[in-house]
């Protein structure tokens, strides 16, 4: 497995190609999308005798979404179980068009072990290029994108940069995200020292300041003081940011202690794709936080579900949201046993469409009142044992055993209570209709008098929606 995003470049008679490697490994999905970034045409190679794997798709979503053009190479041709035709069949199904079904992806048959086909391959790779009319400016100050960093013991921090424009020279003053400093020494992709680079070569940076992130732009500056300023600056801003997200949670949770039972509140873990489409779903799903009920995104990140996003659903009680990404076989299982909710989408809107109906059933239901009678006391009698007695007539409506009722006298309501029996002549009944007389008790009330009038009702529960 190719486990770092390799940068080389070929010379070519018409001009330099550089390659980014990036793994075609499924735990490394977040370094496939800085890949993305950072290519101008995505080579995606495929194996003729395995054809699409997850990684594959992967792949193929991370071009999409950072709008890079996609050139097929479908590799072990030579293999004799090779079958390049469902190759395409199944890339097709992942909305990957050859050009002969009028698409815009050329597809080239090659082995890697002969070296068939990679003549072909350049080719249509400077083909493409010339289509794009991909430039860039050679005498400028260098701009470019970090692809890979890591801290060596005996060299200190050391950076995979590719240039995307300008010229980079040993002694430059770079400034990294949060990082900066003077260019000590730069690598090629051989190890060998080289004193400039220029734009799509690949090299390694010596003499930053401190490790810089993965996919932070570079970029160079004429002056080392003002470099460290903004680089400080960038820093403590950081740092506010990460003290306001650690203040920020402690005071949501009390804030939360105490109101718990008010607010409800839906915890979920997003896995996408692409940082894009994460940082899109969860500030689309953060709007939907009411008063009442509020989405709390516990995890968000870029790649596959895995067992950890699982053991972290199962205890914070989250649903699991995978975006243009699906869960790892183990992650699955563990899901299941553990009876985790794992969903899937690849459109944005039926996330937010799913999420909001599920924050719908949050919300406490409505409680609606509806009149469904009138009653006229016409007769009162006091039994013993039993209590005030009402002879009545249903002047509208209908009144049922149970009823919950409003005692109005002169239109003033003066009781609200319940139906404790309800009979006609003798005999009890459930309900009687507009135009019958009844007889009547109210539960724990006897102050009917003749002229009342009971207006009958129940409480409906109806669904709110956000």
């Amino acid at each position: 497995i190719t486990q770092h995003i390799g940068a080389y470049h070929v010379e070519t008679p018409k001009g330099t190609v550089t390659f980014l490697d990036t793994p075609g490994h499924e735990a490394f999905t977040a370094m496939r999308a800085r890949g993305a970034k950072a290519t101008d045409i995505v080579v995606l190679v495929v194996a003729a005798d395995d054809g699409v794997m997850p990684q594959t798709r992967e792949a193929i979503h991370h071009s999409h979404a950072a709008g890079v053009p996609l050139v097929v190479a479908v590799n072990k041709i030579d293999k004799p179980e090779a079958n390049p035709e469902r190759v395409k069949q199944e890339l097709i199904a992942e909305n990957v068009l050859p050009e002969e079904y009028g698409g815009e992806v050329m597809f080239v048959p090659v082995s890697a072990k002969t070296g068939q086909g990679i003549d072909d391959l350049l080719e249509g790779l400077l083909l493409q290029a010339e289509v794009l009319e991909l430039t860039a400016p050679v005498d400028a100050p260098a701009k470019g994108l970090i692809v890979e960093a890591r801290l060596d013991k005996g060299r200190g921090p050391v950076a995979s940069l590719l240039v995307q424009s300008g010229t980079l020279r040993k002694g430059d003053v770079l400034l990294v995200g949060g990082t900066y400093g003077r260019v000590r020494a730069m690598l090629d992709e051989n190890g060998k020292p080289v004193e400039e680079a220029g734009p799509s070569i690949p090299v390694e940076i010596l003499g930053l300041s401190d490790v810089p992130a993965a996919g932070d732009e570079a970029i160079v500056l004429a002056d080392e003081r003002k470099a460290r300023e903004i680089a400080l600056f960038r820093q403590g801003k950081y740092r506010d940011v990460k003290l306001a997200k650690q203040q920020a949670a402690k005071l949501e949770n009390m804030f939360e202690q105490m109101t718990e039972g008010e607010v409800k509140s839906l915890p979920l873990i997003l896995k996408a794709d692409v940082q894009g489409s994460q940082e899109a779903l969860v500030q689309s799903l953060q709007k939907l936080s009411t008063e009442e009920v509020k989405v709390n995104v516990i995890h968000a990140a870029v790649g596959a579900i895995s067992e950890s996003d699982v053991n972290l659903a199962q205890a914070s009680g989250a649903v699991i949201i995978g975006f243009n990404t699906r869960a790892e076989a183990k992650a699955r299982n563990l899901a299941e046993s553990f009876g985790v909710d794992l969903r899937y989408y690849n459109i944005i809107y039926d996330a937010v469409d799913d999420v909001k109906a599920a924050l719908s059933g949050m919300l406490a239901p409505e409680k609606r009142e509806q009149v469904i009678g009138m009653v006229e006391v016409r007769q009162v009698f006091t039994i013993s044992k039993v209590g005030t007695v009402a002879g009545c007539y249903v002047l509208e409506g209908i009144v049922k055993r149970g009823s919950l009722v409003r005692v109005l006298r002169d239109n003033v309501v003066v009781h609200s209570g319940e139906l404790d029996s309800l009979k006609r002549f003798k005999d009890d009944v459930k309900e009687v209709k507009t135009g019958f007389e009844c007889g009547l008790t109210m539960k724990n009330y006897n102050d009917l008098q003749e002229g009342d009038q009971l207006e009958v009702y129940e409480i409906q529960e109806v669904a709110r929606t956000l």
